[in-house]
């Protein structure tokens, strides 16, 4: 029993050693710098200090400032508008692709990571071609009168959660496939014999098997998108600014550590939150089964 005890033990320690010097220690730091003041050049410095949490609630020497709250609130909208969405679309995707003959599973499912291949600027810069002024799909908003005639779809909020959906998109439809094809036909089956409706099937026999599927896959896509840099950066041309970038701004343009520092704290405290909730979700959508994230 000893020596399995010792072999268990040399087996984590790697893993445990890779997760405490890449995650840990790096967290324990950036922590602590949000507690430090701001030195000359942007470096966290003693004191021990709030003044960051302060200037990232919207408080600086020019007064209150609600900047930072809409930043935060528009991240989550961002990030919530995109997960549905991202939803909406693999749900029957995911279905599609299992009800397909067996041999074309695979290339279906191919067919839906391969973009994910491609580096995320390179794509983000495609959506930038797609969405710039005189493109047929701009020139088709400009004749709904969704837009100004000379303006394209490229920079606005749409083409970030266009983008968003696109990327995280592959996210949701495998983990949704895999619940999918454990799915229980006999309860769908047996819902239709009683005369329920399309929704009622959904709802009690389709969502309670596919919920672990739906919570892994809302994980994958929620939390990185939450953080989303590239995409906002690039596809937002500034006026889609999330905590991602605001936080990436503070080491680089504003030479702020102490202030990036809070930030990403609070990003982390938010994304906790969520899990917490999704959890309790989860729970009270699955009725007696229980969903572990």
């Amino acid at each position: 029993m000893r020596g399995d005890s010792r072999q268990l033990l040399l087996t984590l320690l790697p893993g445990v050693g890779v997760i405490t010097v890449f995650l840990v220690l790096p967290s324990i730091y950036l922590v602590g710098m949000a507690f430090l003041s701001t030195g000359p050049y942007g470096l966290p410095t003693g004191p021990v200090s709030l003044q960051a949490f302060r200037e990232l609630a919207g408080f600086g020497f020019l007064g209150w400032s609600p900047g930072n709250l809409y930043t935060l609130l528009r991240s989550i909208g961002q990030t919530l508008l995109a997960t549905i969405l991202v939803i909406l679309i693999a749900y029957p995707a995911a279905y599609y692709i299992t009800t397909r003959p067996v041999p074309w599973r695979p290339v279906l499912l191919l067919a839906v990571v391969v973009p994910s291949w491609t580096n995320q600027v390179i794509r983000s810069v495609g959506w930038m071609n797609i969405f710039a002024p005189g493109t047929p799909v701009s020139d088709l908003a400009a004749a709904l009168g969704l837009i100004a005639p000379e303006m394209g779809l490229f920079p606005s909020r749409f083409a970030v959660i266009v983008g968003l959906v696109y990327n995280f998109l592959p996210f949701m439809i495998l983990p949704l496939y895999a619940a999918f094809e454990r799915l229980d036909t006999a309860q769908v089956e047996a819902a239709r014999d009683l005369y329920a409706t399309p929704w009622a099937v959904f709802r009690h026999a389709v969502l309670p098997q596919t919920l672990p599927g739906l919570m892994a896959g809302t994980v994958l896509v929620a939390i990185p998108a939450f953080g989303m840099y590239v995409v906002t950066e690039l596809l937002g041309g500034g006026r889609s600014l999330m905590v991602g970038n605001f936080v990436a701004r503070q080491f680089t343009q504003a030479g702020n550590w102490p202030l990036g520092a809070a930030g990403a704290l609070i990003m982390i405290v938010v994304t906790l939150i969520g899990l917490k909730v999704l959890r309790d979700l989860g729970r009270r959508l699955g009725g007696d089964r229980e969903v572990v994230l």
